[in-house]
C-alpha cells in the first residue's frame, strides 16, 4: 500500500462558522474537484466541525469542565450533526468523481482523558488498498475516564499519519498559514513560510487563539495536536484552502503559499 497523504479540511473552510449548521457548499464542491484533478488516490481526508460541531460542544459542556451528565445528553445530538456534515462532504466528493467513503470515528476510536487510546484502523487500511478515500471527522467518542469526549479532527489526523506512515499532512484552513501574530486581529502579522519543531515553542503565544467559536484552542491548539506526527518526521503544510487551486497545488507537491513545519 502506497503511503497516503493525510488531509485536514478545517470547519472554517467547509462551513459558515457565523451561522449554525450551515455548510459552505461552494468551497466543498471546489475542493472536491481539486482533489479529483490532483489524481491522488492514496489519501485520507479528515474534516472539522465548524458550525455543526462547535456550537453544540459548547452547549453541552465539552469545551471545559462540563457536567458529565450534561455531556452524555449531548452525545447523540453532536454525533448526528457531525454525521450530517460528513454526509454532505462525502456526497460532494462523490459528485466530483472522488471514490470517497464516510467513516465514523465514534465506531473505531476509544479515548482516555481526552486522548486517543485505541484506534481500529484496519478498515481504513483496507479502503486505501482498494483505492478508496476514507473521510473521517472530529467526533464525540467513548472515553474510559470521562465516559465521552470530543476527539478533534487534528488529533485524528496526527494519529492516522503515524499509524499509516504518512509522509505528509496538509492542513487546509482559512488563513495562509502560521503567522507571527493573529492576522485577523493584527494587520502587521507576518506569514511564517518555514519553521522547525524546535522553534514552535518560541512562537507559541504569538500564534494565538481563534477569533471565532472553537473548542480546539485555535491555531496553536491545532498545531499542538500535530506534534506527535511531526516528531516522527511527518512534514506538515498549512495552506489557505479557501483560495482556489492552493489545495490542488499542495496535493501535487507544487510551490504554494503557506507554512511548512518539519522536525528538527
Amino acid at each position: 500500500m502506497k503511503k497516503p497523504v493525510v488531509l485536514k479540511l478545517g470547519g472554517s473552510v467547509i462551513t459558515d462558522k457565523s451561522r449554525e449548521f450551515t455548510p459552505n457548499l461552494t468551497n466543498i464542491s471546489r475542493l472536491a474537484k481539486e482533489i479529483y484533478r490532483s489524481g491522488l488516490n492514496s489519501l485520507v481526508l479528515v474534516h472539522g466541525g465548524g458550525s455543526y460541531g462547535h456550537p453544540l460542544a459548547f452547549k453541552y459542556g465539552f469545551s471545559g469542565e462540563g457536567v458529565e451528565e450534561r455531556r452524555v445528553e449531548g452525545v447523540s445530538e453532536i454525533h448526528l450533526a457531525m454525521s450530517r456534515l460528513n454526509n454532505i462532504v462525502t456526497e460532494e466528493m462523490i459528485k466530483a468523481g472522488v471514490k470517497a467513503v464516510g467513516v465514523h470515528p465514534s465506531s473505531c476510536i476509544v479515548a482516555r482523558s481526552g486522548k486517543i487510546e485505541l484506534f481500529e484502523d484496519e478498515p481504513i487500511k483496507g479502503m486505501l488498498r482498494c483505492g478508496l478515500i476514507p473521510i473521517l471527522f472530529g467526533d464525540v467518542v467513548f472515553d474510559l475516564e470521562r465516559r465521552f469526549t470530543i476527539i478533534s479532527g487534528d488529533q485524528i489526523v496526527s494519529t492516522l499519519a503515524v499509524k499509516l506512515n504518512s509522509p505528509q499532512i496538509i492542513i487546509g484552513t482559512d488563513v495562509d498559514g502560521l503567522y507571527t501574530r493573529d492576522p485577523k486581529l493584527y494587520p502587521d502579522a507576518k506569514l511564517i513560510r518555514f519553521i522547525r519543531l524546535s522553534e514552535l515553542e518560541e512562537i507559541r503565544e504569538s500564534i494565538g487563539e481563534s477569533t471565532v467559536t472553537d473548542v480546539t484552542m485555535g491555531m496553536y491548539g491545532k498545531v499542538n495536536e500535530l506534534l506527535p506526527a511531526i516528531e516522527r518526521g511527518v512534514t506538515v503544510k498549512v495552506i489557505n484552502a479557501t483560495v482556489p487551486d492552493r489545495l490542488f497545488k499542495a496535493l501535487k507537491n507544487m510551490e504554494v503559499l503557506g507554512t511548512v513545519i518539519v522536525r528538527g
